[in-house]
């Protein structure tokens, strides 16, 4: 595979995706993130207190960042492939809570 892939569509995306997050630890911090960022957006819109959806980012990407630069030891896909990336965030969230992917 080089360096930069490209991909005609999310459906061909996916698979890269997972083998990025073949680490438990990786996808553990993935869930974490995800998880904190839907309460932190909805306690922020239910409390009136919008300015805390500016933390919303820096929960997310900072927890997969951690887990890609600490324990998967790879760059994350949102840096070549942002909008895949982040779609591929929730898909995987999604794949975690139904137990299609371990975690």
């Amino acid at each position: 595979m080089s360096d930069q892939q490209t991909f005609s569509n999310f459906a061909e995306f996916y698979p890269f995706y997972l083998e990025e997050h073949s680490d438990v630890t990786c996808r553990r911090l993935h869930f974490a993130g995800s998880l904190l960022v839907l309460l932190v957006t909805a306690w922020a819109i239910t409390s009136g207190k919008l300015a805390w959806l500016l933390l919303v980012p820096v929960i997310g990407y900072g927890f997969a960042w951690v887990g890609h630069f600490a324990f998967e030891k790879n760059r994350p896909a949102t840096f070549k492939h942002p909008l895949y990336s982040l779609m591929g965030d929730w898909v995987m969230f999604k794949d975690m809570i139904i137990g299609r992917i371990r975690f």
